[in-house]
């Protein structure tokens, strides 16, 4: 009786090697990346188009509105600075500094005063009178 089962044991293995085998993970995570890659390749493949709405968006005018436009609008759109909060002229000469040292705005130190004006009387509150 014994060797019945093991007969029948033998006989399920040979079987199982006469099926085709499934692909070892490391190969079927190959072809899945493989297929993805093809799939996105041709997606990118197409040419899209976006249109943009036009810029409606101005500065306020003001003495230095020149050079605002020359040199925030080289990166910032209107709405951008417009949406800032009303700050004092420490918060602009702040922000003029950053966009210069850290950012590598293109405004000559010459002109930073002039713009800083610009942008506290556009743009800020009045600084706050000493009693």
């Amino acid at each position: 009786m014994e060797s019945l089962r093991l007969h029948a044991q033998r006989r399920r293995n040979r079987e199982s090697q006469h099926r085709l085998s499934p692909l070892p993970m490391k190969t079927r995570t190959t072809l899945l990346l493989a297929a993805l890659t093809v799939i996105a390749t041709g997606a990118i493949a197409n040419e899209v188009t976006i249109a943009l709405p036009a810029e409606t968006a101005t500065l306020r005018a003001g003495k230095g509105i020149e050079l605002a436009q020359a040199n925030c609008l080289i990166c910032h759109s209107p709405d951008y600075i417009q949406t800032q909060p009303p700050m004092p002229r420490k918060f602009w000469e702040a922000e003029v500094k950053k966009m210069r040292e850290k950012y590598g705005a293109p405004t000559p130190e010459d002109t930073v005063p002039t713009l800083v004006d610009y942008l506290a009387a556009t743009y800020g509150v009045p600084d706050a009178k000493k009693p």
